[in-house]
């Protein structure tokens, strides 16, 4: 035998120790050259700002999960590892360290804060992959990748070339959304949507002529400054006449013109409404349309910019209170109105997004988007849960161009150059030293870096070596499983898809299984504003890293949500605890000297009965995980571990091990290897840890568990008549079981059992077990049975069963309760009559009260009549 199992489970005393075995044996390494099919994932890349939290876990186990399993199934697997630069929040990191130092990074320039960046990274970077390993993730850790090392930076470059020279990457003054916080422009995509209380302000913009005025309603006043038009639909045969007339801005005093645009609702509102293609997108296609003026009246930090009197330097929100102010006593606000509304705000940090005009780098998304739709829709990639394509196709088919320059330092720097002297743009996968277009040497490269989605979205085949033609990437890529978010799916899958094949020709996966959230348990969403996050480092470090993965996968369903809670992982821990305690008890009667040959050639029944659904189990849960119905996997698990096995089969097994038969014993013994070895495998993808110690522990033919082989299905284990058979037994037994719990009967107090059936064989071969499982202490078969007394007697499908009521009852204990308990019955239903019988208390007391002192009446006169038929029958 390898070693004995420690008395008490304690994963801590050994779940750190195994992982470094599996490590210092290269257990999750990928073998390149391998003949094995190849079955790859590539790991959602956590920030390196990051902190491992229940969705981090939640993510990782069930990644580790179809990893393991296809590593036992026999495939050459990668799961592939890596961490994200993160480039809005790890900036933002940094600026507000060195804010405590009184520095800013303009102060220290860019090459000293990326030298700092980069010990950031260093310090920091490499933490949640630390704590990924805590939770047993099996990643094959020297290929681990960056999203801003060396080689990922050569595909972000080589992508930007090509999408450049297909002209599907151009430059040019846009809306976009803007962070007036991180003072960087983010993507749709990054842009979260919050219901917040507002107002609509009614205002009157006055015709220059002086013939009356368009009356409109604003949520963002302050913005007029940058009003260039009145807009009304060309259909609204209230305001057709007043096409091309001039209005005189409030407070400004600017002319501008009424326009027509069909982009006006005309039932909503006035159907008038103030165009500012500076700071509104639609505003801003209402302008391109038109040809008005753009004034953008805002800086990167969301202040009033210069020019504009005392509304100069002022925040938005300050500038706002002051123009409704003085629209106010020009007489220009006609009403305030409350009015909740959707706001834009920045997914990183909360703060509301200001539309804005500017000068940002585009990716044209049309050309990228209808492939990526047809994959899908020609199942060249399969959603699951297959009602997430939904979500897909909506957010590509009505995608607008991705602005992908971020005005940030730390990321993947815009590979274009400028001339400062004939102001040409050169776009190249080297660095520039002169202008190509005029000779020049006075060029200077884009300062903005690129969207971290943009490096994000090379993730399956940038860390396989593309753009070279690696072995990595040709043996490993399209990679198989994606496993992610739901909240996702519009971030990174879409992107993942149009990039890889736009630049490889192949989809990047074949299948993208979504989960849903963690919550709390009472079903909100984990918040640091909620203060209802739970740290599963912590979950790990009392209850084991095996009791926190079974939680996780225990009631998983794809992209449904779950709930999480302390009293859950307890019983995941009291589960693996069941099993420490089951193998313990194997342990015990194998003995150091051993030795396990397979199955006995000759099974008994319960040998038949147990081999044969272990089979079943391999069967099943095989099926269900290729079908990535991991819940329901592990649900079958723990019904088979917790009551087949050790509730049922070992405490029959107990019968022969403590028996006199030495050939008898050997063979309960060889059974309960088999069948726990069978148990291990199929739970090593969930719980790791736990399986891999036992397995350790047990005569077992390969030097760790998770490199030997998935339990396979055999027919010729397949004992179904058997089977039926045992629950015949099983059934009667459970049915004794519980006529007995009901009458209160001690399992210590044995009883006769009178079985009749017609299936007297069957019921020969299960006498021990109705002994031993059932309290009986002499069990007795025939077909068919004379007067045997006062008997209790059970029906089952298959049998009759009597046993006599004196060996279950001590008549003259049980006629004292029953006598007692009547007395008491009486008594209260004494009580509750005298109350009825009196007709102030039934037309006075409300008649709820009445009503249920009638039904309690009604209900102890039947418990009453039942008490003495009990008394009468004991007599």
């Amino acid at each position: 035998m390898a070693k004995e199992l420690e008395k008490q489970y304690n994963p801590s005393a050994f779940e750190d120790r195994i992982y470094k075995f599996w490590t210092d044996n290269g257990y999750f390494h990928a073998d390149v050259k391998s003949k094995k099919t190849p079955y790859t994932i590539v790991i959602p890349p956590p920030n390196i700002t990051g902190q491992l939290h229940m969705g981090h876990a939640l993510d990782n186990t069930l990644q580790d999960i179809l990893i393991r399993y296809h590593r036992m199934n026999g495939y050459n697997t990668l799961w592939l590892p890596g961490t994200d630069h993160a480039s809005i929040a790890t900036e933002a990191k940094i600026v507000e360290a060195m804010r405590k130092e009184g520095i800013t990074k303009e102060d220290i320039g860019r090459e000293k804060f990326l030298e700092r960046a980069w010990e950031w990274k260093r310090q920091y970077g490499g933490r949640i992959i630390e704590q990924l390993k805590k939770m047993g993730s099996s990643c094959d850790w020297d290929r681990e990748r960056f999203t801003l090392d060396e080689g990922c930076n050569k595909a972000v470059v080589e992508v930007f070339n090509n999408l450049y020279e297909k002209g599907l990457i151009y430059r040019g003054e846009r809306i976009v959304n803007w962070c007036p916080h991180c003072k960087t422009s983010i993507s749709d995509a990054e842009v979260e949507y919050e219901d917040q209380a507002g107002h609509f302000w009614h205002l009157r913009y006055p015709f220059v002529d002086g013939s009356g005025y368009l009356e409109l309603a604003t949520t963002r006043p302050e913005t007029m400054l940058g009003d260039t038009a009145v807009a009304v639909n060309p259909n609204d045969e209230r305001y057709k006449h007043l096409v091309g007339k001039m209005l005189d801005l409030p407070i400004v005093h600017r002319q501008i013109p009424v326009i027509a645009d069909d982009y006006v609702d005309i039932e909503f509102g006035t159907g008038v409404v103030k165009i500012t293609p500076a700071h509104d997108p639609n505003d801003f296609e209402v302008g391109l349309r038109h040809n008005l003026e753009v004034i953008d009246i805002l800086t990167d930090d969301a202040h009033i910019k210069d020019g504009w009197g005392k509304y100069s330097g002022m925040d938005r929100y300050e500038a706002r209170k002051a123009i409704v102010e003085d629209l106010k006593a020009e007489g220009a606000l006609l009403e305030i109105e409350d009015y909740s509304h959707n706001v834009g705000t920045c997914y990183r940090c909360g703060t509301t997004i200001e539309p804005k005009v500017s000068k940002q780098w585009f990716v044209s998304m049309k050309p990228l988007a209808g492939p990526a739709i047809d994959a899908v829709k020609n199942e060249e990639t399969k959603f699951v849960p297959k009602r997430y394509e939904k979500t897909y196709f909506h957010w590509l088919e009505n995608i607008r161009d991705w602005c992908i320059s971020r005005q940030l330092w730390w990321g993947h720097r815009i590979p274009a150059w400028y001339c400062d002297d004939c102001g040409e743009i050169t776009v190249s996968r080297e660095n520039v030293t002169k202008c190509s277009k005029c000779g020049s040497e006075h060029i200077h490269q884009d300062p903005d870096t690129l969207d971290t989605w943009f490096s994000s979205a090379l993730w399956p085949f940038s860390t396989l070596g593309w753009p070279e033609e690696t072995e990595d990437f040709k043996k490993y890529y399209p990679t198989n499983t994606l496993v992610t978010g739901y909240d996702i799916i519009p971030f990174w899958v879409m992107r993942m898809m149009f990039s890889g094949i736009e630049q490889t020709g192949k989809v990047p996966f074949d299948t993208v299984l979504i989960h849903g959230l963690v919550r709390d348990s009472q079903g909100r969403k984990m918040s640091k504003s909620l203060g209802n996050g739970i740290d599963p480092l912590l979950v790990i470090d009392e209850y084991g890293a095996d009791a926190l993965r079974f939680t996780l996968a225990t009631g998983n369903s794809p992209g449904n949500d779950m709930r999480f809670s302390d009293e859950r992982v307890k019983a995941s821990r009291n589960f693996a605890n069941k099993l420490w305690n089951a193998a313990r008890f194997v342990l015990m009667y194998l003995g150091e000297d051993y030795k396990y040959n397979g199955l006995p050639s000759e099974l008994l029944l319960e040998d038949k009965w147990i081999v044969s659904k272990a089979n079943s189990l391999a069967k099943e849960v095989t099926e269900n995980l290729d079908k990535y119905e991991l819940g329901i996997a592990v649900q079958k698990l723990y019904d088979f571990i917790w009551d087949v096995y050790c509730d049922w089969y070992i405490e029959i097994a107990k019968i022969r091990l403590q028996g006199e038969d030495e050939q008898a014993k050997d063979n309960a013994k060889a059974v309960l290897v088999f069948v726990l070895t069978y148990i291990l495998k199929l739970l090593h993808p969930f719980m790791p840890f736990i399986t891999e110690e036992i397995y350790q522990a047990i005569p077992h033919d390969t030097e760790s568990i998770m490199v030997s082989q998935w339990c396979k299905y055999d027919e010729s284990l397949n004992f179904a008549d058997d089977e039926a058979e045992m629950e015949k037994i099983m059934s009667a037994i459970k049915a004794i079981r519980n006529r007995r719990a009901e009458m209160n009967i001690a399992p210590s107090r044995k009883a006769k059992v009178y079985v009749e059936t017609t299936e007297t064989e069957t019921f020969m071969s299960g006498v021990e077990f109705i002994k031993r499982l059932a309290s009986a202490n002499d069990v007795e078969i025939s077909t068919s049975f004379g007067d045997i007394g006062n008997v209790v007697t059970i029906i089952t499908d298959d049998a009759r069963i009597y046993i006599p009521l004196g060996d279950l009852v001590d008549f003259e204990a049980e006629k004292k309760r029953l006598e007692k308990e009547l007395a008491a019955a009486e008594d209260k239903l004494a009580f509750i009559n005298k109350k009825l019988n009196n007709p102030g208390f039934v037309n006075k007391a409300p008649e709820k009260v009445v009503a249920q002192n009638r039904e309690d009446a009604a209900k102890l006169e039947e418990k009453i009549a039942q008490i003495k038929k009990s008394i009468e029958e004991i007599q």
